[in-house]
């Protein structure tokens, strides 16, 4: 089997450079890819702020490029870490900017929307057992991460299914939802590459964050059976490497996806079991599951929960029970 190392060479052999990123986050760096090509290409940029910044630059240069150069940015999806530097690179080099269409009004509009996302994630963590005051912290929190975005015209809107051509290669636009509503792929066939962003990464598993609809629905998006879905198709693809968002390439795929498909059975299972104890609130399950982290990082474990809750649900284990202005989940077998 491909070594992580023989991958990454195999790429740079094809044109593909990975540039890793700070961020401010957990997750650690980023994964950002210059191809090069006609047009230069980088896919995704870094969060918004000096040190990331100095650190493109830093690399470009050591491959013998500048940002200047730069003549198009693909946005792989709507994430902070990924997009924050994307108008600086686009007023500094004049480079177009290309972004699956479901997320063009996201990235143009970056930031003008934070009341409607803040108040979304806000009704949902209230509904579901978060109490008010941990609520209130956290939009605090969500709104000073905006500073490590940014907004940029995109010059070139993707339809899922198409090809981006370039001089030497034509990457095929997949959209796979799931991580995040704009989660976009680029297949290159002829190589057997596939740069896939947060969509599947070796040492984590990627959270399907429940957020906002792009299309300006008001139903929950069911973010985890999306995800699932979107990685069966995934798994089809006769992909040798994968470049992923964070951390190192992926050259078995196949076994990967299965490996995730199982923890997600066994994360079901072990909600199951709490919930067929006493109805429970998707927040008293995540304080079970994680302790204190429910807490500090309550979005992302009520995500995680809800997801879970979503599949008993779908296979008629679990159903919701109101409880005033709350949801609990009770089981049914």
């Amino acid at each position: 089997m491909t070594s992580p190392d023989q991958a990454l060479e195999e790429a740079r052999e094809a044109g593909i450079h990975r540039l890793q990123i700070p961020t401010p986050f957990a997750v650690g760096r980023v994964n950002c890819y210059l191809i090069e090509d006609e047009p230069l290409t980088l896919v995704d940029t870094g969060p918004n702020s000096g040190k990331a910044l100095d650190e493109l630059m830093g690399q470009l240069e050591a491959l013998g490029r500048s940002l200047e150069e730069i003549e198009l940015v693909v946005l792989t999806h709507q994430h902070i870490d990924h997009l924050g530097l994307v108008e600086i690179i686009a007023s500094r080099s004049g480079a177009e900017v290309a972004a699956i269409d479901v997320v063009v009004p996201f990235v143009e509009n970056f930031g003008d929307d934070i009341e409607l996302d803040d108040r979304f994630a806000a009704g949902l963590m209230l509904r579901h057992g978060i109490p008010e005051e941990v609520v209130i912290a956290l939009r605090s929190v969500a709104r000073s991460f905006r500073a490590w975005g940014a907004k940029a015209q995109v010059s070139q809107p993707l339809r899922d299914g198409e090809m981006l051509e370039l001089r030497d290669r034509a990457l095929e636009v997949q959209l796979r939802p799931g991580h995040s509503p704009s989660d976009t792929l680029f297949w290159d066939p002829e190589r057997g590459i596939l740069l896939c962003a947060d969509h599947l990464i070796a040492h984590i598993s990627s959270n399907p964050l429940i957020s906002r609809p792009l299309d300006g629905s008001e139903e929950r998006p069911r973010a985890l059976m999306t995800y699932l879905e979107s990685l069966r198709r995934t798994r089809e693809l006769p992909a040798r490497i994968l470049l992923p968002g964070h951390g190192d390439p992926i050259t078995d795929h196949r076994a990967l996806i299965d490996e995730r498909f199982a923890h997600h059975d066994r994360r079901a299972e072990k909600i199951h079991g709490l919930i067929a104890e006493r109805p429970r609130t998707a927040y008293e399950i995540a304080q079970e599951l994680w302790g204190n982290v429910a807490v500090t990082q309550a979005f992302l474990t009520l995500s995680e929960v809800l997801g879970h809750v979503d599949l008993l649900v779908d296979a008629g284990r679990v159903r919701e029970a109101p409880d005033g202005n709350v949801v609990r989940f009770e089981a049914v077998d």
